[in-house]
């Protein structure tokens, strides 16, 4: 029997034989080899038979301002499996948790300068994450930038240092007009480095008995690459691999993904690493590095490509189910044939609000208010997903279990064992780096 075939045996005799148990000990083929609670008996219509993992997306983001260590440590609490950092880089070459290399973002007018009222620049209220627009100290780094071919003004990671994001600027909560409640927590919460964010996740294994995953993304690859080119920095792909290998070492079965919208910097990452890797989906668009539309990309012959240098894709929802007047229409093939070809997905991204739900989930007229997420979850949960990012973990996890069969006494404490498993899903040749 070759390594592959023992670990498809250690997982089955997980999901099978030890149901019933209260926790799973290293000997009897726990694959991280730390005490976990046994999965559900119930084998899920996956790529492997467990139960989809639950991913904080950028912590508990419906509850906390996104991208904090209190976003993440609540995410945890709630019962993901994976924590999700958004990567971008500081002046001197840190990766930090933001979602944008916006830490506040202006509104432009058509001619692409900075709109003023009062003299004062108009801050856009969804893509301002921190507090540094209050900062007279640093109202000399507003300025307009070129992203991915597109005009955006702020003040961006990549001119401030590690120590000066540290010593003054805090996050705030960035749909500030949605997510009013989130509010309570801004200008309190430091922002966050990928080891700080890893160490997290680490000790919260280590008091819960269960493995805490991360899922870092890469923001905008090729824009920080002309960045660290231009000052003599190392690349953004080099750095997270060497924090991740100095941390859970050069290990496919570490409870890890890399992800990222781009394509060629997954290539690249996939000839530095066996640390398993997904391939982000829009739903519309091409990615900035490749002339592929997402559409090619999710059809059978991108996944095919796809799966030379990756594990998995991490996909849009409109993908694996159109919608159709605002409401959810006919399944695709994305699933099945991304099963076919051994690869994982995971949809993105599951939020509770009424403005974010497809109509039929809906529970009133107002945005805010929390519609029918478990709903949602289950019409893509019926169709194999693997595992989905969402802002309320609470509600995904509950969302699970309300699924599985015979229910679990917490799914909060269920180990992913998607992760191991991959290894039989993907072993491709590097390309050539780029």
């Amino acid at each position: 029997m070759n390594k592959h075939s023992h670990r498809l045996a250690a997982v089955a005799a997980i999901c099978a034989g030890l149901a019933g148990s209260s926790t799973l000990a290293m000997a009897q083929g726990d694959i991280y080899g730390s005490r976990q609670q046994a999965l559900p008996a119930k084998v899920w219509n996956t790529l492997t038979g467990d139960a989809p993992i639950v991913i904080g997306h950028r912590g508990a983001s419906g509850y906390r301002p996104e991208h904090t260590l209190a976003s993440y440590e609540l995410a945890i609490a709630q019962g993901a499996n994976y924590i999700e950092p958004d990567l971008v880089m500081t002046k001197d070459g840190e990766l930090i948790a933001r979602h944008e290399p916006l830490l506040a973002r202006v509104d432009l007018n058509a001619d692409g300068s900075i709109k003023m009222v009062n003299g004062a620049p108009v801050l856009n209220r969804t893509d301002s994450s921190t507090n540094v627009w209050q900062l007279d100290k640093y109202a000399g780094r507003l300025t307009v930038k070129t992203v991915d071919g597109q005009k955006v003004g702020g003040w961006f990671a990549e001119d401030f240092t590690a120590a000066e994001i540290r010593a003054d600027i805090r996050a705030q909560e960035r749909l500030r007009d949605l997510r009013v409640g989130n509010n309570a927590y801004n200008d309190k919460l430091v922002i966050p480095t990928l080891q700080e964010v890893i160490d997290l996740a680490k000790a919260k294994s280590l008091e819960t008995g269960r493995t805490i995953g991360i899922y870092p993304e890469t923001k905008h690859p090729s824009y920080f690459k002309n960045f660290t080119d231009a000052n003599g920095l190392k690349r953004m792909e080099d750095k997270l691999v060497e924090v991740l290998h100095a941390n859970y070492g050069n290990d496919r079965n570490a409870p890890v993904f890399i992800q990222s919208f781009e394509v060629h910097n997954l290539e690249y990452i996939n000839s530095k690493t066996d640390i398993k890797i997904v391939q982000l989906l829009n739903g519309s668009g091409t990615p900035f590095d490749d002339s592929r539309s997402y559409a090619e990309l999710a059809s059978a012959a991108g996944l095919d490509a796809i799966k030379a240098y990756a594990d998995g894709v991490g996909a849009n929802t409109n993908l694996m189910i159109t919608l159709v007047g605002g409401k959810l229409g006919s399944p695709t093939q994305l699933i099945a044939n991304a099963h076919k070809r051994g690869l994982a997905v995971h949809g993105w991204t599951f939020r509770a609000e009424n403005v974010f739900l497809p109509n039929e989930f809906d529970s009133s007229a107002d945005p805010a208010a929390f519609g029918n997420m478990a709903g949602q979850v289950k019409a893509f949960v019926d169709l194999g997903m693997d595992g989905f990012f969402t802002d309320q973990p609470d509600l995904g996890v509950a969302a699970v279990s309300a699924l599985a069969v015979p229910e679990p006494q917490t799914y909060a404490l269920m180990l992913g064992g998607l992760a191991g498993v991959l290894a039989v899903a993907r072993r491709r040749k590097p390309v050539q780096a780029v």
